[in-house]
């Protein structure tokens, strides 16, 4: 995400890194690179001029303390404008009503359908509300059921009416079904065109004003940059929807629709979306987005995901294995699982400062542990309870059942029985005390 305007914008604060004092020629030819990057990620030449000459002026009017750099000066101007372009602060989801009646809109491959299926879960989880799914693209068998197995694998009811083509009144019989089985939350999935057309404006317009709907979302696809921007403006002309969503954000995307939106269409950017795990939904901070975007990570989102995942009663119980020597495979296997929920592995990668830019050429997939999962799964359960019963003919039984090396096996035996002696000298007195002192050191 953001990676190629993240190097160039690295580069060109690095200019200034070296500098001892922030002149009106350094600055000039710093604020220069900095346009030229914002450019070249898709955002409008006006904006990226204007977010310069500001930085600019910023930087000359300010005097650099001894205790800082010219480079880190300007790297927090930088950083500061970023977040104000992008909306400055967080605008969350309002559930105001009841139903809270939520309209997604956008073109055809923008993700509206996965989308949907997110943000029931989001408010199902996060929100503890009771959400019903609408499938109002009349036009699109695929996607009515490409919504009804969404509400499946998330536990949500999706209101489907096959025969019937007209949106309308699928919304309507939708909203008095929701009164009657007391679902607080209606989110209505429209239909898309592959390009902005009269006959789906008026559509979407129709079903605006019918049911008048307390969040209306546009949903974008962040990597068709300025084309983005253009269909955002044209949508709320036409809608003046409620706020943004950016989809998939972890391809090959420039970032130009992300900085720019807010300044064209004047509505905050709510949600941001990546890969197709249903948990892969993150609200939208505009400070966080620019600390990513600067190469700072994202830490409090990296613990936000951690922490919807891992729940204090299975930690406790983790900790009591790991006291008495009995953390297994087992208890790993659901340590993965957990992990591999919170999302793309390279986007996590990405949220620890200094990590992503590091790992920036290495390809980290979601498939990342299926090679420990084989060699797991080739396990007996005797085995995995107790990993020190493994002796030599075992281990040559797990590498032929998981179709890996003999070493492979070997290797993860080995970094098993480590991290087990790690984990239990960390519940030792000593242990925690040189936590905490690490955790101190980066504060």
């Amino acid at each position: 995400m953001f990676q190629n305007l993240q190097d160039k914008l690295d580069k060109a604060i690095h200019t200034l890194k070296g500098q001892g004092r922030i002149t009106e020629i350094n600055v000039a030819e710093t604020v220069k690179e900095i346009r030229r990057a914002l450019v070249d990620a898709d955002v409008s030449f006006k904006v990226a001029k204007d977010l310069t000459k500001r930085v600019q002026d910023k930087a000359l009017g300010q005097n650099v303390l001894t205790s800082i750099s010219p480079g880190q000066l300007l790297t927090k101007i930088v950083h500061d404008e970023l977040a104000e372009l992008m909306g400055g602060e967080n605008v969350g989801l309002s559930l105001a009503g009841n139903p809270t009646i939520i309209l997604i809109a956008g073109l055809q491959g923008s993700g509206k359908t996965t989308f949907s299926g997110k943000l029931a879960n989001y408010v199902k989880k996060k929100k503890a509300k009771n959400p019903l799914l609408v499938a109002c693209d009349v036009y699109r068998p695929a996607a009515i059921e490409q919504l009804r197995v969404l509400g499946e694998q998330i536990g949500v009811p999706v209101h489907t009416e096959i025969e019937n083509k007209n949106p309308i009144e699928i919304a309507k019989n939708a909203l008095e079904i929701a009164k009657k089985n007391n679902h607080n939350v209606v989110i209505i999935d429209t239909a898309g065109r592959l390009a902005i057309d009269e006959e789906m404006m008026n559509e979407i317009r129709q079903i605006h004003q019918t049911i008048k709907p307390t969040e209306t979302l546009f949903v974008v696809d962040s990597m068709t940059g300025q084309d983005a921007v253009n269909t955002a403006k044209a949508f709320n002309d036409v809608l003046n929807y409620s706020g943004v969503v950016l989809t998939k954000l972890d391809g090959d995307t420039r970032g130009g629709a992300a900085l720019t939106i807010k300044t064209v269409v004047d509505k905050p950017i709510k949600f941001i979306s990546t890969g197709e795990k249903m948990e892969a939904l993150d609200v939208f901070y505009p400070e966080r987005m620019a600390d990513r975007i600067l190469g700072m990570g994202d830490v409090v989102s990296l613990v936000e995901r951690a922490q919807e995942q891992f729940d204090e009663e299975e930690a406790k119980k983790i900790q009591k294995k790991i006291a008495k020597n009995q953390f297994g495979f087992d208890d790993f296997l659901n340590q993965i699982k957990q992990i591999k929920r919170m999302g793309n592995m390279k986007d996590l990668m990405g949220m620890i400062p200094g990590v992503g830019k590091a790992m920036k050429d290495v390809d980290i997939d979601d498939d990342s542990f299926k090679h420990i999962e084989a060699i797991i799964y080739s396990m007996t359960p005797s085995e995995r309870r107790t990993p020190t019963i493994i002796n030599p003919k075992r281990k040559t039984r797990i590498a032929k059942g998981s179709g890996r090396d003999i070493a492979e096996v070997n290797s993860l035996l080995k970094q098993f029985e480590q991290m087990g002696k790690m984990m239990k000298m960390m519940q030792t007195p000593q242990g925690k005390r040189m936590m905490e002192g690490m955790m101190k050191g980066r504060m």
